[in-house]
């Protein structure tokens, strides 16, 4: 999970919800009560069997998902990741984890549910604006970095808005205010209309480019390989290359089990993709591993830790995460967490392995890419950089129903260095499926990868 989803109001208010003045009285020892999430702007009401979030500004509070109690300290999240809240060292502070993510989230107690999450919120267009700009000014990090006076920008945009504005104008309004982000984990949402952007001179990972690709290397790289198998509808694919060497293009990290699939099936099938590519002969006789990510759409980054997992025999850190969470200073995060790579229980591959990455490498492609930078094997990173997108989203619900999304998180070398807006910089550079390759069957990226590999280059 990289999200918490925003549900319909309908949804929250569900039979099963745990009213609001009962999860403002103290809970018992244990989980139940009323959370402040450190950093995300969240606040999280749990007992009666429900987990019930709150999306909070200093300007607004509405209510978002609610999660079902699967079992003690168990919540199943409406986009079917499980939720698990355990105490600390006191009882007046929690963690919680999603199965789908990585990391965990601090929780703080309270004493009863902010006052502003139990009354009316007005629908009017500009409580609508004000809730937007508030939360991208309380939640993301990288207002300097993109050289964006956010300050300015609400000058400029909120006299267009009043009471006559339509839904239809305020999505364009709140399109245009974060335009300049070039920002693909930035996103604004009314019904089927989706505004959201890649950085400049990238192209989005799309089913259409997809498969242009994948006709592309079938016909091209692999035309000699042996063994292609498909796996996760599609979005795994492995072949013995010619040399000693194995291919494994990876284009996203979930949509494996089908659509809406929990978590689980979603790791059951990658474990079986992964048990059938990486067997112990196989893992003994490879030379060295291609591992392909040039389109890759993103989604779960626990996936991307568990194919690390079968790359290496020897314990390593990923990297260490961390989110904004002062509203009033972007410059203070939550303390880095660091993510452990373990070597699997199971047969891994620990030899040469050579990523490659373009600027439609996104998300969870993304922090797979930087989770195999400290990888104890000889790693080589050819192509392009990446799309530079890591955090997990926010995704906000607006009074009048507009959705929105945006990051808060950081994801950290082990030198303390991010990557955000630039993306991960490839140690060789080749072309990556430009017009000029594409014309002359070149696969520039992949050809270094297999000489390099081969020891011919």
């Amino acid at each position: 999970m990289r999200t918490l989803t925003a549900t319909a109001a309908a949804l929250i208010l569900a039979a099963g919800a745990v009213p609001a003045a009962a999860a403002a009285r103290p809970g018992p020892p244990g989980t139940d009560g009323v959370w402040r999430m450190d950093g995300y702007g969240t606040v999280l009401a749990i007992g009666g069997g429900v987990l019930r979030e709150y999306q909070t500004t200093s300007v607004s509070c509405l209510e978002g998902d609610t999660s079902r109690q699967t079992g003690p300290g168990t919540y199943a999240a409406p986009d079917g990741s499980l939720l698990t809240v355990r105490t600390a060292h006191d009882r007046d502070h929690a963690l919680l984890a999603a199965d789908s993510s990585v990391g965990h989230r601090t929780l703080r107690r309270l004493n009863a549910l902010p006052a502003a999450c139990t009354r009316p919120v007005p629908t009017d267009p500009r409580t609508a604006f004000d809730v937007f700009w508030q939360t991208f000014e309380e939640n993301y990090p990288f207002f300097a970095r993109k050289h964006i006076d956010w300050h300015a920008v609400r000058d400029r945009y909120r006299p267009l808005v009043h009471e006559d504005t339509t839904k239809d104008q305020l999505f364009g309004i709140l399109s245009r205010m974060v335009s300049p982000l070039y920002d693909a984990h930035v996103t604004v949402t009314d019904g089927d209309r989706h505004f959201g952007q890649v950085r400049p001179g990238t192209q989005a990972p799309s089913p259409e480019l997809d498969a242009t690709v994948r006709k592309f290397i079938a016909a091209r790289d692999l035309k000699d390989a042996l063994g292609r198998e498909d796996f996760g509808a599609g979005r795994i694919t492995y072949a013995d290359l010619p040399g000693g060497l194995g291919y494994l293009r990876i284009s996203g990290f979930g949509g494996y089990a089908g659509e809406d699939a929990p978590y689980t099936a979603e790791r059951a099938e990658l474990d079986r993709a992964l048990n059938t590519v990486l067997t112990p002969s196989r893992t003994e006789r490879l030379k060295g591993l291609v591992i392909d990510l040039r389109v890759n759409g993103g989604g779960s980054d626990s996936l991307g830790i568990r194919i690390a997992e079968r790359l290496t025999g020897t314990p390593y850190t990923a990297y260490a995460k961390r989110a904004r969470n002062d509203p009033a200073d972007p410059g203070r995060h939550t303390r880095p967490e660091p993510v452990p790579v373990v070597p699997a229980d199971a047969p891994r591959y620990t030899g040469p392995v050579a990523v490659l990455t373009g600027g439609s490498t996104v998300s969870a492609g993304e922090t797979f890419t930087q989770a195999l930078m400290d990888r104890p094997g000889p790693t080589v990173r050819i192509g392009q950089p990446t799309q530079g997108v890591f955090s997990d989203v926010l995704e906000r619900t607006l009074p009048d129903g507009l959705r929105f999304g945006l990051p808060n998180e950081e994801y950290l070398t082990r030198t303390g260095r991010t990557f955000d807006g630039t993306g991960i910089p490839p140690q060789l550079t080749e072309p990556v499926f430009t017009e000029e390759e594409f014309a002359e069957n070149r696969d520039s990226a992949f050809d270094r990868a297999v000489n390099l590999l081969g020891g011919r280059g």
